[in-house]
């Protein structure tokens, strides 16, 4: 064991933190989330803008890097471990989420498994302190659900690759420095068999950022079209072997799924708490709305719902931690939750009547705000698709 708590395996990479600093740090989040993130939600939805103090404490607390091997700078939480943390943070509005997600998941994790050690070095630890912010460009206008079938090339030349193409609803593009990037580097393929993934940095000629979009939730977390119009890049900025792209990218999903999933519980619970209380404090025919049985079965339904999909998550994790591939896993956790934080929000209006209706009631916000999650991150219709289909080849009698 390390000085600082950290676990170790034989080649001295942090894999876990102890129980009783893993317990301090979940402590501290939730005592900066109720302290902290709760009380700047209105605003931020207001102004679409997180001030810039709060940033400047989640990247003091590590929270950008919780993910990230100690090796490299960050925390060095283990799959289950960052579960339960975002379970704390996502308590809060999920535009904090969706500030240090990419640096946690989808950002990172390529680099931390895939990437060279000049990639590693180059990144890694800006990545963990928030200097630097990634962005994730899979998405296209004509490939969104169809990931496999985007048309963003990249032509070798020399020295360099040279990337021309578009990337659509591109999470943190206008304030990212790095954007992980897939294109087709094999022109005579149409699937994922051809794609590769790059690391490109924002000064690179040819790179544009669109403006952000302006969108129905989730305030403060910006996004926007990224394009590349002749983008040369070096041959270094490959991130694992040409055309293996795709197969990074559904790896980093399996990951993000998951988070995607503890966001969605800790939302969910976020929502039932301010039910809760709304349904005991509010009085109509003589008693508290919480003593009429049919409001009593929606709070009933939505705590039942959310212990599912927690439970599901954190199994999900830990298979993971054990060494299991996790992608059916990851893709049940994701769609239950995101379908279930949805529900749960549709009930906490329900139950605050033409309350929940109004700005700046809480459940108003978030019923915009957890919408997306359906979406993002691949769609409840292509969860089914990837849980049906790893059914079919467990049955196959070549499996």
């Amino acid at each position: 064991m390390t000085a600082d708590g950290r676990r170790e395996t034989g080649d001295g990479s942090s894999v876990a933190l102890d129980a009783d600093t893993f317990s301090l740090l979940l402590d501290t989040i939730r005592r900066f989330v109720r302290d902290r993130l709760i009380p700047a939600e209105a605003a931020i939805d207001a102004t679409d803008h997180v001030p810039d103090d709060l940033v400047r404490e989640m990247r003091e607390m590590g929270l950008y890097g919780l993910t990230i091997p100690a090796e490299f700078g960050g925390v060095g939480l283990n799959v289950e471990q960052s579960v339960r943390a975002f379970l704390e943070l996502c308590y809060a509005a999920p535009v904090f989420r969706s500030l240090v997600g990419i640096n946690n998941g989808l950002g990172s994790w390529s680099i931390v498994a895939m990437g060279t050690p000049a990639q590693r070095e180059r990144y890694l630890a800006r990545l963990a302190t928030g200097e630097l912010i990634a962005a994730f460009c899979l998405t296209e206008p004509d490939s969104g659900s169809d990931a496999g079938a985007l048309t963003t090339s990249a032509r070798r030349d020399g020295d360099h690759y040279v990337i021309n193409g578009t990337k659509r609803y591109i999470t943190n593009a206008p304030d990212a420095g790095v954007f992980l990037v897939f294109a087709r580097t094999d022109p005579a393929t149409r699937d994922a068999s051809g794609v590769s993934a790059f690391l490109v940095e924002r000064e690179s000629p040819g790179l544009h950022v669109g403006a952000p979009e302006r969108k129905m939730g989730q305030r403060g977390a910006h996004l926007s079209d990224v394009i590349f119009d002749e983008c040369r890049v070096a041959a270094s900025a490959l991130l694992g072997p040409e055309h293996r792209g795709f197969s990074i990218a559904m790896r980093a999903l399996d990951r993000g799924r998951l988070h995607i999933a503890a966001m969605c519980v800790a939302l969910a619970e976020r929502l039932l708490d301010e039910s809760l209380r709304y349904a005991m404090e509010r009085t109509q025919f003589g008693k508290s709305i919480a003593e009429h049985q049919l409001v009593q079965a929606m709070l009933a339904d939505s705590r039942a719902e959310s212990y599912a999909a927690r439970c599901m998550v954190l199994d999900a994790a830990r298979r993971a931690d054990a060494g299991e591939r996790v992608s059916t896993e990851a893709s049940c956790a994701k769609m239950f939750a995101s379908e279930m934080v949805g529900r749960v929000a549709d009930r906490a209006v329900q139950i605050h009547g033409g309350a929940g209706y109004i700005a700046p009631c809480v459940a108003e916000r978030l019923y915009r705000d957890v919408r997306i999650f359906r979406l993002y991150e691949g769609t409840t219709q292509i969860q089914q698709l990837i849980i049906a289909r790893a059914l079919m080849r467990e049955r196959s009698p070549s499996t």
